[in-house]
């Protein structure tokens, strides 16, 4: 496993309850500030295998972006379940909400 993808999945396994992270945020901890997408190729391929609580990570702007109508929702649930709150069009308040590890 590349020392970056180790870096991400540690860095998601480590955010708490109630709290989120941007991908952007997760790629610059891990050291690589514009892979972004390589944090969210990571949730995609190895949330199930690590137990990574990938409903805790949402874009810069706070929102849920997953197309899939029925994983959104279930990234909505699994945060309001945590107390975040989230608006009917999927959005948070990150100076509420965002971690910063």
């Amino acid at each position: 496993m590349q020392p970056f993808t180790e870096k991400v999945i540690h860095i998601i396994q480590n955010i708490p309850s109630g709290k989120v992270m941007t991908y952007g945020q997760i790629a610059t901890l891990a050291g690589s500030p514009r892979a972004a997408r390589q944090v969210v190729r990571i949730l995609h391929t190895m949330s199930r295998k690590y137990e990574l609580p990938w409903h805790r990570v949402v874009n810069k702007q706070g929102a849920i972006v997953l197309k899939d109508e029925e994983m959104a929702w279930l990234q909505r649930e699994r945060l309001e379940s945590e107390g975040v709150e989230v608006s009917f069009q999927g959005q948070l308040d990150l100076s509420a909400y965002q971690w910063n590890d």
